[in-house]
């Protein structure tokens, strides 16, 4: 087939439909009738001269050539990414755009990080996505954003991984828990109540790997998805947590919560921004990266 036959507006209609999983969806999102995405979809796929979706009641999935195209689709993208960066190094990187995706507990730091570019380089438009780490994951093999954040970067993919930020976890009591602040060690802990982050998290992986490695088991009352809850429910004295210090803020005590002092933490385990190793930066994102990855080296500790 003739890529003539094919538009850049048709490409960016069923890359939409197959990202949102929905024909309905992708007319919201683009501003057009379900029917006109109707004929864009039918189009290619007279085109290519396959289907492109097959339907299961009202869910849409991508055939095998759906699958084929829409990976085209993200190469033609980044080629055309690659051209843009091209010509805004000639012009002076005046223009552009940065996507980055980020798990739940960078969001406590990495604003002000983009703020410092947005004032840098104020006509860079910025799409950001906040999501927990098996959706960043998800984004990440489905190469959709320029850049990621993350602090236990994805083993099975083959990406590129460049600590910048250290972020240590702590252990966090209610102000008045009768607990002595420290010293402490873990077998003084594991009969008291634990709220942790949910199974799969970058927090709760480092726990886990630590508890492994010292050969504790914790009384996990509640896992939760979120940083805020769980730092609520520590402050209203259900139990303790371990929490990134990047969530307490810069005095923990007005909220309640005090940091005890336990042998082995803070755990450690640096933020990163990571990308697919074939990923073609556009120049937006390489200016961002050499935006962050000095902090790593000047960054004050968290809190402070």
């Amino acid at each position: 087939m003739s890529r003539r036959h094919l538009t850049s507006r048709q490409l960016e209609t069923f890359a939409t439909v197959a990202r949102l999983g929905s024909f309905s969806r992708a007319a919201e999102a683009l501003h057009l009738t379900q029917p006109a995405v109707s004929i864009q979809i039918r189009q290619i796929a007279d085109s290519v001269g396959l289907p492109l979706f097959e339907q299961t009641g009202r869910d849409i999935r991508l055939t095998a050539a759906g699958h084929e195209l829409l990976q085209t689709a993200r190469e033609l993208d980044d080629s055309w990414s690659r051209f843009a960066s091209a010509i805004d190094a000639l012009k002076g990187l005046r223009k552009g755009r940065l996507r980055v995706a980020l798990v739940t507990t960078a969001k406590y730091f990495l604003p002000r990080m983009l703020g410092n570019f947005c004032r840098r380089y104020p006509d860079i438009d910025i799409e950001l996505e906040v999501a927990n780490r098996a959706r960043i994951v998800e984004r990440l093999r489905a190469n959709e954003d320029d850049l990621y954040i993350m602090s236990f970067p994805p083993e099975e993919l083959d990406v590129v991984a460049r600590p910048f930020l250290d972020n240590p976890l702590v252990v966090i009591a209610p102000a008045d828990y009768p607990l002595p602040a420290g010293p402490l060690t873990l077998a003084d802990l594991v009969a008291h109540p634990f709220l942790l982050r949910e199974a799969g998290s970058g927090t709760r992986r480092a726990i886990d790997r630590h508890l492994l490695k010292s050969g504790h088991a914790l009384n996990v009352k509640l896992s939760l998805g979120s940083n805020e809850a769980i730092r609520d429910l520590v402050a209203t004295g259900m139990g303790l947590a371990i929490l990134s210090r990047h969530v307490l803020g810069e005095n923990p005590a007005q909220g309640g919560i005090r940091i005890l002092e336990v042998e082995g933490f803070p755990l450690r385990q640096p933020w990163s921004v990571v990308h697919l190793r074939q990923k073609i930066l556009s120049l937006p994102a390489r200016a961002f990266m050499d935006e962050l990855l000095p902090a790593l080296d000047g960054a004050p500790p968290a809190g402070a």
